[in-house]
């Protein structure tokens, strides 16, 4: 009385070895893949990611080109090219990129509400 199926043979449930698992290219590039790198971009004041923080306000894919409107904290912030910098170095380094913009824009104006509700939680606000 067997009502579970066979299990598969293990060469069909065998994961691929590393060098055949499929690397981010061109095809594979999305909004989410950005997103990702750019979790990796801490503020160093607040040692938040940027994405968390709700300073990337949009980002665009066009094949190997990637353009990312973000803002920051202030327009006095100090940190602001060391972020803007790692922001896109983070994207640039994903393969099938060819071409990143990052561009500071203030409107609309960041504020704490911006922030990911679990985070803002968090920091008591």
């Amino acid at each position: 009385m067997t009502d579970m199926p066979a299990a598969a043979p293990e060469s069909e449930t065998a994961p691929a070895p590393a060098s055949e698992a499929p690397a981010t290219s061109a095809s594979a590039l999305d909004e989410d893949v950005v997103r990702a790198a750019l979790r990796r971009v801490k503020d160093p004041d607040l040692n938040l990611n940027i994405v968390d923080l709700g300073l990337v306000y949009t980002i665009a894919v066009d094949g190997p080109k990637v353009s990312i409107d973000m803002s920051l904290t202030s327009p006095g912030c100090p940190s602001g090219p060391e972020i803007m910098t790692a922001a896109e170095q983070q994207v640039r380094s994903l393969d099938g990129v060819e071409d990143v913009a990052v561009n500071l824009v203030w409107d609309p104006m960041w504020s704490p509400d911006r922030i990911e509700p679990r985070i803002r939680a968090y920091m008591g606000f």
